[in-house]
């Protein structure tokens, strides 16, 4: 049996919360004998910050490049706002994705049939969904240069951001999501605005280029705008969905109220090794920290995703996302996804709860 590393990061907020009920999950495939790890433990975030004056330090970075995946909990600490962008808490998962060429955010967006009703959208729209949205996460507005603000010659202060793509940075992540598309239902849907900047222009150019070597897949394209009104007009028109960095940012948050709960919804990051960085796509929620009220499933499901496209042990993903679906058949809920008639628990009887359902299937 191998034994795998794994580098945790739990971070701030609700981070250490959600961290917590995911290793209950990997303690519980150990002891069934499905695996055996090792888990290195560090700073990231504010909670680094406090410690040792960076978001991430050198030391974690280099245990976070040797380690077969990385469990991320949330960064966020309003005591930070006023830092330098280089020293906020969000700037460590920008460099973790820079320094371990994680290109590709995957952000599945599934439904679950008990939770239809949570959604703002009508049920008969979203019954079935299931979409696999495939962002570019390491180009565009976030790392393009030059950037900053500075002072025009008659002293007006100018902001820039720089959106800027290579052709083999869209080529990439193009070829990934064509990928993707043939283990499902062989539908592309590429997001840009082709129409008006020239960064899309090239996007679009490269897209049509990679799937001449995907004839069976179904490709179109959509502007952002109209992109953002059909996933919530017609979201069952969608399976993956592939889109740059500040695209993919806006329309996977859009797309995450279609499940009814930000906090039901993983994300994996990968680079072309398939190392991967596996979070809950919520942030660190400071408001309801530390109170047992966060929902763990989004973290859960990341492990899910680890299992997934890291470890390559489909059946343990699935299994995982079975113990989910079967606490949700039993009307089990917290408070975000709490309906009428359902019963109320917190984060850890939450995660014991899929524990349990997981330690039953196996």
């Amino acid at each position: 049996m191998k034994t795998f590393n794994f580098m945790v990061l739990p971070g701030d907020g609700v981070g250490p919360e959600v961290m917590k009920e995911a290793l209950k999950i990997l303690e519980a495939l150990k002891e069934i004998g499905l695996l055996d790890f090792n888990c290195e433990e560090g700073l990231v975030g504010g909670a680094s910050l406090n410690r040792t004056g960076l978001p991430i330090s050198d030391k974690t970075m280099s245990l976070a490049k040797s380690a077969d995946a990385i469990l991320f909990g949330a960064v966020g600490d309003s005591r930070f706002d006023a830092n330098a962008q280089n020293l906020k808490p969000e700037a460590a998962i920008l460099r973790l994705r820079k320094e371990l060429n994680l290109f590709a955010n995957l952000r599945p967006i599934k439904v679950f049939d008990e939770l239809l009703e949570n959604s703002s959208l009508k049920p008969e729209l979203l019954k079935g969904l299931d979409i696999m949205i495939v962002r570019e996460l390491t180009g565009d507005l976030y790392f393009g240069e030059p950037r900053g603000v500075s002072k025009s010659d008659n002293g007006e202060l100018v902001g820039i951001n720089s959106m800027v793509y290579k052709e083999s940075e869209i080529k990439r992540v193009a070829l990934l999501g064509f990928e993707i598309s043939k283990l499902r239902k062989n539908k592309l849907t590429s997001v840009d605005k082709a129409n008006v900047l020239e960064t899309m222009q090239l996007w679009r150019k490269v897209v049509n280029e990679v799937s001449l070597g995907f004839e069976n897949v179904l490709l179109d394209h959509l502007y952002v705008d109209n992109a953002a009104m059909q996933l919530v007009k017609d979201p069952k028109q969608f399976d993956v969905i592939l889109t740059g960095n500040l695209f993919g940012d806006i329309l996977s948050d859009q797309a995450s109220m279609l499940s009814g709960s930000i906090g039901m919804l993983p994300s994996a990051s990968l680079n072309n090794r398939s190392n991967g960085l596996y979070e809950p796509i919520h942030g660190s929620a400071p408001d309801i920290a530390n109170k047992d009220l966060v929902n763990p499933i989004a973290m859960i499901m990341s492990v899910a995703m680890m299992f997934r496209y890291t470890l390559k042990m489909e059946n343990v993903a699935k299994n995982i996302e079975l113990a989910v679906a079967n606490v949700l058949a039993k009307e089990y809920a917290t408070a975000d996804i709490y309906k009428t008639g359902w019963k109320k628990i917190g984060t850890s009887e939450m995660g014991n709860k899929i524990r349990s359902e997981l330690k039953k299937i196996c």
